[in-house]
């Protein structure tokens, strides 16, 4: 029988990777670093960056896409408000010297594309005027991140799609078809009436714009 004990034995000794895909609920705190998201009552402290603070200030529910850090003294819960930003913050985990911490204050003070921006420029001076990033930091950033970072231009916002069931389960099939998620997202957001569509229409109609 595989009980509750058992499985926090278990992910003490082999931490997930990645045990949330995202997360969902009703803001019940904010401030620019952190939330309190009520889930069918459970409330679930999650820490955020600037930047996602300030896409969800008018918010009273959202979706964060999150990262689970798990330490030996805790397990802490990052949340973005886009998953280009949660795929840059585990860029920049990869770097040595560079902790969640210290990956937060960076897209709490940048945004990705302009990090991509000092990266592909090599522009370390803009990088240093991060708190808490010196020379050395900012330039083993610059030369582990060069090439790595691409992020999507003039792809659309699909906020106005996250909630919208028809939409997502539309984008994960098209992915699944083999399409690009940026190729799949631009052509379903230039749908028209596609949140009254069936799934099926939005997918037929979404393959002829591809």
């Amino acid at each position: 029988m595989f009980t509750c004990r058992s499985f926090f034995q278990i992910t003490k000794k082999h931490p997930p990777d990645s045990m949330y895909a995202f997360i969902e609920g009703d803001i019940v705190y904010k401030s620019p670093s952190l939330l309190h998201l009520a889930v069918h009552g459970v409330g679930y402290e999650v820490n955020i960056t600037l930047q996602t603070y300030s896409k969800l200030q008018s918010a009273v529910h959202c979706r964060l896409f999150t990262h689970l850090q798990v330490r030996e003294d805790a397990w802490v819960l990052y949340g973005f408000a886009d998953e280009t930003e949660r795929a840059t913050f585990r860029q920049l985990l990869g770097i040595s010297g560079v902790g969640a911490t210290t990956a937060r204050i960076i897209l709490s003070s940048l945004t990705p594309a302009e990090l991509e921006r000092i990266i592909a420029t090599e522009d370390s001076r803009s990088l240093e005027k991060v708190k808490g990033i010196g020379a050395k930091t900012a330039q083993r950033i610059i030369l582990e991140l060069k090439g790595k970072l691409q992020i999507e231009k003039n792809n659309p916002d699909l906020t106005t799609l996250k909630h919208n069931t028809v939409a997502e389960d539309a984008l994960f099939a098209l992915v699944n078809l083999g399409i690009s998620k940026s190729m799949a997202e631009a052509a379903i957001s230039k749908v028209k009436d596609a949140p009254s569509l069936t799934v099926e229409d939005l997918i037929k109609q979404a393959l002829k714009l591809l």
